[in-house]
């Protein structure tokens, strides 16, 4: 059997609540390169996946750059294991 996993997106909103933070702030964090990247859901839309920003809050909540550099690292590190999903 072929089971997909559905990825839960999350709002700016989500997001901002879950920091105490505000709506406005997290668009200027995106702005700035200080949140990991939002996936685009439509015409205008975007959102950020959970699991990114769960990773990005366990990591210390480092800039974007920072934190595409740390996934991509633990992507090459678990393929190396062999655990190819």
């Amino acid at each position: 059997m072929n089971e997909q996993k559905t990825e839960k997106l999350l709002t700016a909103q989500a997001i901002a609540e879950k920091l105490s933070l505000s709506k406005r702030a997290i668009f200027r964090m995106r702005s700035a390169g200080l949140i990991c990247s939002p996936v685009k859901v439509g015409a205008g839309a975007i959102r950020w996946r959970q699991s990114d920003i769960e990773q990005w809050i366990a990591l210390g909540c480092p800039s974007r750059q920072e934190f595409e550099a740390r996934k991509e690292a633990e992507n090459v590190e678990y393929k190396r294991q062999d655990h190819r999903p």
